[in-house]
């Protein structure tokens, strides 16, 4: 059965008249006969019951009434679905991120997105870190990511929506938590906590290289598996640690003191990261609701 010959069953349907259903669908008379009777011959039932004056439906006519209206409201829904999709107003938009500081960004604009595109699924990965990001995005298998980096790797645009600072995560007891601020030198006879190595702890490597810098290499006893954990083994006397300004101010532990890092002034960015030549309308739009979520900071 082809929309065409349902289109032209309804139209003969609703009008009994085949002269006013042939107006109705822009068509002469004659095809719009032969179309009903090819149907009625694929169909093996007569639809209609046809007399020089009136036209009425057959039992099989009647039955076919009500399917034939849901096969056209299924195909006008299939139609807007595509329009949507290509407006970017539905589809699924996977975002990779990790530690607390992205919660509140991504939390914001998620719920930009929710409230603006309803039909776009926002499918969200808390534990991807900036390498574990790079190589899902470049496998497909995330749409954006949001990481620390010092700058995009071939085929990856992106955008700054962050710029934070180092500091040294200190116990509140510790000689040197009431300075203005630490030199990594200061702390090279110290026990570190640090996040892990795998998947890419951009910290920990900028950590081993400050430290290398300030002439020592830090001793790590511990690694933590992720910003609130890394806080609590602080406070707990295992070791200091360095992370980043977001997470003293989003990681409320008494017990901690967060105390800017001297050697390192320049702030970090924090980005948003997407294939270049990923061209789903969905994403655009996020990406577009991205800038007034997450404007790029001055």
């Amino acid at each position: 059965m082809e929309i065409q010959q349902v289109k032209a069953f309804l139209a003969v349907a609703e009008e009994l008249h085949f002269g006013r259903a042939a107006q109705r669908l822009h068509m002469a008379q004659p095809p719009l006969s032969r179309t009903i009777r090819r149907l009625e011959k694929e169909l093996g039932a007569e639809l209609f019951e046809r007399s020089t004056r009136s036209v009425r439906l057959t039992e099989s006519g009647r039955a076919l009434v009500e399917p034939a209206r849901n096969i056209l409201d299924a195909c006008r829904l299939a139609e807007m679905a595509v329009a949507s999709a290509g407006s970017g107003q539905t589809g699924r938009v996977r975002i990779g991120f990790a530690g607390s500081s992205s919660h509140s960004l991504v939390g914001r604009w998620a719920k930009l997105v929710r409230r603006t595109h309803p039909g776009i699924e926002f499918v969200l990965d808390s534990s991807a870190y900036a390498s574990e990001a790079l190589n899902k995005l470049a496998a497909g298998a995330l749409d954006i990511g949001i990481v620390r980096l010092l700058f995009s790797p071939p085929g990856i645009a992106s955008r700054v929506i962050a710029r934070e600072s180092l500091v040294v995560a200190l116990p509140a007891e510790h000689p040197l938590a009431g300075c203005e601020k630490v030199g990594l030198a200061d702390l090279a006879t110290e026990p570190w906590v640090m996040l892990p190595a795998e998947p890419g702890s951009m910290l920990r490597e900028l950590l081993l290289r400050l430290a290398h810098d300030a002439g020592f290499t830090p001793r790590i006893v511990q690694s933590a598996p992720d910003s609130l954990s890394l806080v609590a083994l602080v406070s707990a006397g295992v070791g200091v640690s360095m992370t980043v300004s977001s997470v003293a101010a989003n990681v409320i532990n008494p017990e901690v003191v967060f105390v800017p890092l001297a050697d390192h002034p320049e702030p970090l960015d924090v980005r948003l990261v997407w294939r270049e030549d990923d061209d789903s309308a969905a994403l655009a739009e996020v990406l577009r609701l991205s800038e007034q979520a997450l404007p790029t900071p001055e």
